[in-house]
């Protein structure tokens, strides 16, 4: 006979200072500016910034200047910057979904929340970086642009939005049936090789070939390692659910197994996200936890095939590898679509549009959803959404996290080459922490999936860095 225990807490860590999502969101909104600020302020005195670091040095006249004309960023110096701030900021909106998923919300719900910041960013970043200074006829202002004849580059920017909302709601699935840190690290590196390689030929070769495709072919590797350690880890929790169930039909005490009704984000009252408690915990990599959390998540994953979450992520990774070329083509109009005399839209207008239609496209699919949900999810409406508050603090910090995190991006690519601003698809790293300190991932995991995940992080590493290193300078 089985013993079951008392109900028990998940054992995922939450910081006691990130539990108002209301001062994370402002937290975010004022270090974005504050970073920008600073640096501004270092480069206008001709500190020597960087020789710290020994990534460049600056020269005040080349970077930034906020009182004279509009923000941009035109050194490579800068546009590291940009790339590493951009690296915190999109590998850590990801775990916030995860976190909302595993707690059983909606995917359908939180991504609407979601995408309602995330275009709120883009508006923000907008009306004051691409405000900043008077309006010129080569470098005109964010309102001005508004009303300009460049609808060919606005369609570029809307089909990069396009394919990215794409990207980032198979994401959201995957999430749940790979894990984390596989789904971006895979998703990561199919976005480099395909989408570095357009990036590089239409930045008219900017980059150091030999140096950036060494960095591309790392990723290959990274690919196949990610695949090979999420089939060990599927392998691992196979074999832990098979050994509790020959331990319960021998009527042996399993440790850690609760009798845990499932919770939801949607039954209203408080969970573990919301009030910080986790006196009881279910230890990590248990198949008490994994039961636990299959009983609590919003997609139920357990049984499933391999072949299912490695679709996905190879879907969302062929949408990702195509939206820095498409916003590449709305910002330096490489292929001379727009009139004679119409000046190129700038990173800050080209990523309004490229957010609004990433917007639209979340919407629509996700209000469909719904009311006809795919992958087993459970059913909603409208009315429900409305009223679903909780964990929706949450979502709407990873969508404002995400945008700043996209602008940032783009900002560095327009002054050194989008083809190096993917370094910032070094995200895995930041999200592989997250999940193995919220959420337990490869915990009590074999031997082999220990080896190869950590020659999955060492080869995606050193081709981030041979990828940065390929930097170029815009002309």
């Amino acid at each position: 006979m089985v013993v079951l225990f008392e109900k028990k807490t998940m054992d995922i860590w939450w910081p006691k200072w990130w539990l108002s999502p209301k001062k994370c969101s402002l937290f975010c909104v004022f270090l974005f500016f504050f970073l920008l600020k600073i640096l501004d302020t270092l480069l206008q005195y001709d500190m020597d910034y960087w020789s710290l670091t020994k990534l460049a040095v600056f020269s005040p006249e080349r970077v930034l200047s906020s009182r004279f004309k509009m923000y941009m960023v035109e050194s490579k110096g800068g546009a590291i910057a940009c790339m590493l701030f951009s690296l915190l900021l999109l590998g850590t909106w990801p775990a916030l979904l995860t976190l909302l998923e595993r707690r059983g919300r909606l995917p359908q719900h939180t991504y609407l929340d979601y995408s309602i910041t995330n275009l709120l960013a883009a508006v923000i970043i907008a009306l004051t970086l691409g405000q900043f200074g008077p309006s010129t006829p080569e470098r005109p202002n964010f309102l001005t642009q508004l009303s300009q004849d460049n609808w060919p580059s606005v369609l570029f920017a809307m089909a990069g939005g396009m394919v990215l909302s794409l990207g980032n709601l198979s994401t959201q699935y995957a999430f749940a049936f790979v894990g984390l840190s596989v789904t971006e690290v895979v998703s990561a590196s199919i976005t480099v090789v395909i989408g570095t390689t357009l990036n590089y030929y239409l930045d008219d070769k900017i980059n150091k070939a030999e140096i950036l495709f060494s960095g591309v072919a790392c990723f290959l590797v990274a690919v196949c390692l990610g695949s090979a350690v999420h089939s060990s880890n599927n392998a691992d929790n196979k074999t832990k659910l098979d050994n509790y169930s020959n331990d319960c039909k021998d009527g042996v005490r399993t440790n850690g197994v609760t009798s845990f009704k499932p919770t939801n984000f949607n039954q209203g009252g408080t969970n573990g996200l919301e009030d910080g408690d986790a006196s009881e915990k279910t230890k990590f990599g248990t198949a008490a936890f994994l039961i636990e959390l299959e009983n609590t998540r919003s997609i139920k994953v357990l049984g499933k095939g391999t072949l299912i979450g490695l679709t996905i992520t190879f879907f969302a990774g062929i949408c990702f590898s195509m939206f820095s070329p498409a916003f590449n083509l709305a910002t330096n109009d490489q292929w001379h679509t727009l009139k004679d005399g119409v000046p190129h839209l700038t990173v800050y207008t080209a990523f309004f549009y490229f957010s609004c239609f990433c917007f639209i496209i979340a919407m629509v699919l996700n209000l469909t959803f719904l009311y006809y949900p795919i992958l087993n999810a459970p059913k909603s409406s409208f009315t429900a959404y409305l009223n679903d508050w909780n964990g929706r603090g949450w979502a709407l910090l990873a969508g404002l996290v995400c945008g700043f995190g996209n602008g940032l991006q783009f900002m560095g690519g327009q002054a050194a080459g989008y083809a190096a601003a993917d370094a910032v698809q070094a995200l895995p790293l930041v999200s592989t922490f997250w999940g193995v300190m919220l959420f337990g991932e490869y915990r009590r995991s074999s031997r082999k999936t220990y080896t190869l995940l950590a020659g999955m992080l060492l080869m995606f590493t050193a081709a981030v860095a041979i990828l940065m290193a390929s930097s170029g300078h815009r002309k």
